[in-house]
């Protein structure tokens, strides 16, 4: 199977079970009928330091298994006597989304597969769902406005030099550019271990050893993307360093400025200066989401980073709750860390989420199926999340949250 599979149809509506159809599109559907199953591929064709900087967390990657043991164990029950046609279309912060999942940032996503970011903005156009892009994407807010439309967002973290002089000309540029949505990062105050990351030698700047030489040519898909993409850069810092910008400038000014959240003295200032929506990313206690509104944000997206910055931190899922209890008719919530399914976007919306984030599972997606991925992906979760909701009797995003649900391990800030 071709490494870009732009041939291929995106999946079939409906196309559940064995025995769809001899096309292209159905057998696509029956090897890669889940997350798992693209996992599975990714992990042959992309190189063994991506997928370990894709899949890795901190520490003993004990938080990364939290959000999934969290999230399998929400039970959700069904109610029936009422079927209808299922509609997933719902409004995040003023714009209209064929559903409620967004792709969330992954720093250097170009690691993952060569020119990811461009594809992923170009695929959230496409699926009409938010695409949010990071500081250290490999492309510029520009470029990504351009192609995502009005599902551009932008995820900022703090460059504090200079009274946050670099911080506010993004928030400018992000604006010129037609972004719609800002969100600031508060989940990465320091830097997070990674060992996966430290094993394979994969630090700021990267120096290429034997071993990685290896291991990338024996990943003829991702080499031919990374020749077709070049190397990946940190393409929104490029014009704040001397010129002609090196890769080994860029990253040196990355190591040095970026310390990752900012004070919420700062993101009133970031309030004041951005007229769009603004989100504050990485809340998981209600009293900063409190906090938050304080300062005028419209969105608070419950997140503990994908588990990539403390082991010890809770699930996600187990704090949202009490998160949209407190300030959920204030603010429009927003849930990512361990979305893999349709049915995980159920349960996130049916525990106060509004909508949901996932990350690793659109790369996934580009590592199993080349530029096609991301679109797969899209509409897979799109699918999975109709099925979830017509089992559950609940033919809109909102009934989601009128649903009787056991969720034991959810924390009880009182």
């Amino acid at each position: 199977m071709s490494g870009d599979l732009r041939r291929h149809a995106s999946p079939q509506k409906n196309s559940w079970g064995a025995g769809a159809g001899t096309s292209p599109e159905a057998r696509l559907r029956q090897r890669l009928p889940t997350l798992d199953d693209i996992e599975r591929r990714t992990r042959r064709r992309i190189p063994r330091f991506a997928f370990d900087f894709l899949e890795g967390g901190t520490g003993g990657d004990l938080n990364t298994k939290r959000n999934r043991q969290a999230l399998d164990a929400v039970e959700l029950v069904p109610r029936y006597g009422a079927p209808g046609p299922v509609h997933t279309e719902v409004e995040l912060l003023g714009v209209q989304c064929a559903a409620p999942i967004g792709i969330s940032p992954v720093g250097v996503d170009g690691i993952v597969w060569p020119g990811a970011t461009k594809i992923l903005a170009a695929a959230a156009a496409k699926a009409r769902i938010p695409y949010m892009a990071g500081t250290l994407a490999t492309a510029t807010i520009e470029e990504v406005a351009g192609l995502a439309g009005p599902y551009a967002w932008f995820q900022l973290y703090g460059l504090p030099a200079n009274d946050h002089s670099v911080t506010f000309d993004l928030i400018k540029r992000a604006g010129s550019a037609g972004v719609h949505v800002l969100a600031a990062t508060l989940d990465a105050p320091v830097r997070s271990k990674r060992p996966r990351d430290l094993r394979n030698g994969l630090v700021v700047p990267f120096r290429p050893t034997l071993k990685t030489i290896f291991d990338v040519a024996s990943s003829l898909p991702w080499l031919l993307a990374l020749l077709k993409e070049g190397t990946p850069a940190f393409r929104n810092m490029e014009q704040y360093v001397d010129k002609p910008p090196t890769q080994a400038g860029t990253a040196g000014f990355v190591q040095s400025q970026i310390k990752g959240t900012f004070s919420w003295d700062t993101v009133k200032r970031m309030r004041d200066a951005w007229p769009g929506a603004l989100v504050v990313k990485g809340v998981m206690h209600p009293a900063d989401a409190e906090q938050a509104i304080a300062v005028g944000v419209d969105g608070i997206l419950v997140s503990n980073h994908g588990g990539r910055q403390l082991d010890a931190a809770p699930a996600a899922i187990d704090v949202l709750p009490a998160i949209a209890g407190c300030v959920g008719t204030r603010a429009t919530i927003l849930f990512d860390s361990g979305i893999r399914s349709g049915l995980d976007v159920a349960r996130a919306i049916a525990l106060g989420a509004h909508g949901t984030l996932a990350g690793r599972a659109f790369l996934l997606g580009l590592g199993a199926l080349g530029e096609s991925g991301a679109t797969y992906v899209a509409e897979l979760l799109k699918e999975e999340l109709e099925t979830a909701m017509g089992q559950l009797g609940a033919p809109s995003v909102d009934m989601l949250s009128r649903l009787t649900r056991r969720h034991r391990d959810a924390f009880d800030f009182t």
